[in-house]
């Protein structure tokens, strides 16, 4: 008869993803892995596979609730632009935010560490970075069409634009200790949607 699990694998990913988040994937360990998540090493190999492949899982898991909270923000009937204005300045919060600036993004963190030579973290920042471009984009085209974005404006550049700069916030958030950096950049690029 087989064994049923004694924890349970989502909580499991989500441990893992907060450790890889904070640490980074070299800096992490199986033996680090096994401490935090109180797992056996057989069992996160049985579950996830090896670390790779449950950083991997981990990275997923983040995509799919961060992207779902940006499809709900940017989605919402009625005016488009200040939900695009509101996800650039969420961005520029969060990278300023003591609590939570040394962790960054991790899908910036990512495609900073493993990107360059890891083509499965590759490609996912690339998803990643494409999904986010999308629904900004969407919401741009939305925004001309009501007439709150002009209509000499590009939405795919001004998209790209903003994916650009939000990578970026995060990046600087994570190692300035200047937050007004952060804060004006975001500002200075949401005059490029008036």
């Amino acid at each position: 008869m087989a064994r049923t699990k004694e924890f349970d694998p989502d909580a499991a990913l989500q441990s893992a993803l907060e450790l890889f988040w904070r640490r980074g994937y070299e800096a992490t360990s199986m033996a680090d892995l096994v401490e935090h998540l109180g797992i056996g090493r057989a069992s996160i190999y049985a579950t996830f596979g090896n670390k790779h492949e449950l950083y991997l899982k981990a990275l997923d898991r983040y995509g799919e609730s961060r992207d779902a909270r940006m499809l709900r923000e940017l989605s919402q009937a009625g005016a488009a632009l200040p939900a695009v204005r509101a996800l650039v300045r969420r961005f520029a919060a969060e990278a300023t935010d003591d609590a939570r600036r040394g962790a960054g993004c991790f899908v910036t963190n990512t495609a900073a560490e493993l990107a360059p030579h890891d083509a499965a973290a590759a490609h996912r920042v690339e998803l990643s970075w494409d999904h986010v471009e999308t629904l900004v984009h969407s919401a741009l085209v939305r925004a001309q069409a009501q007439g709150e974005l002009a209509k000499d404006r590009d939405p795919r550049a001004l998209a790209r634009m903003l994916l650009v700069l939000m990578q970026g916030l995060r990046v600087v958030g994570k190692v300035s200790a200047e937050p007004g950096r952060v804060r004006d950049a975001a500002e200075q690029a949401l005059t490029l949607l008036d």
